[in-house]
């Protein structure tokens, strides 16, 4: 398995990370993408590549944090190309739930990393919150760029999920899956295409059922898997195997 999206650099995570590591492991991971949100959280995400084989990391800005840490993909591509091991763009997106940033500093740090995704071709990871309409717009900007585009922690609409495919978008589920009330969502991960399909845990974040409630780590993943392969009606080991060779071609 691999949880495609994480935030190793957060407590109580980042304080008991080798024994977080030994219980990946322990349940059949083999890699964790750790995802940065600010400029000071790649600092640590830099030590963290270092602490084992299965950890990769990305650079990014979140939504949040748009008004207060400013890049271009300048920036962005110098801080990539510095570390062999950060292998994706983002998190980044638009958030227009809590707009805890100015909506215009949200779209253009959005677009800033776009550019940089593009100029390396590696994968933009997005965030994406009561922002349909406008996250499309964004990205009809960059029609026929090749965009790498995976959609963390999806929650959006069945007209969502079609208008994304047509630029080529991956989908990744969350704990949320497995929580009694996210029956919509589920439908909608039916109806997405298996190769398009990823699976992640946000944590500490998030923690699926039976956990939900608790602090969450990558290790329960596992249970994220079996639900979404319930979902598609596939056995937990197709479901594994799917998942795990879509990120590794999405992410090369």
């Amino acid at each position: 398995m691999i949880d495609s999206h994480c935030h190793l650099d957060h407590s109580p995570l980042f304080d008991d990370i080798g024994n977080v590591i030994k219980r990946s492991k322990e349940v059949g991971i083999e890699k964790l993408l750790t995802i940065c949100t600010t400029i000071k959280s790649f600092e640590k995400i830099k030590l963290l590549v270092k602490q084992d084989d299965i950890i990769f990391g990305t650079y990014g800005i979140h939504p949040h944090e748009a008004k207060n840490d400013k890049v271009n993909s300048d920036i962005i591509i110098k801080e990539v190309k510095n570390n062999n091991k950060i292998i994706g763009i983002g998190e980044t997106g638009l958030d227009f739930y809590y707009n805890y940033s100015d909506k215009d500093d949200q779209i253009t740090s959005f677009e800033e990393h776009i550019k940089a995704s593009i100029k390396l071709n590696i994968p933009l990871i997005v965030h994406s919150r009561n922002a349909e309409k406008e996250t499309l717009e964004v990205f009809s900007k960059f029609k026929n760029k090749n965009l790498k585009i995976l959609m963390h922690c999806f929650t959006g609409s069945k007209e969502f999920v079609d208008n994304l495919l047509s630029f080529g978008a991956y989908f990744s589920a969350s704990g949320i899956i497995t929580f009694k009330n996210s029956l919509e969502l589920q439908e909608t991960f039916k109806s997405i295409p298996l190769n398009k399909l990823l699976i992640e845990t946000d944590s500490p974040y998030l923690a699926p059922v039976p956990n939900r409630g608790k602090q969450n780590e990558p290790s329960y993943v596992k249970f994220t898997a079996q639900k979404l392969a319930e979902i598609k009606n596939i056995s937990n080991l197709d479901l594994i195997k799917n998942t795990t060779s879509n990120f590794n071609n999405l992410f090369n």
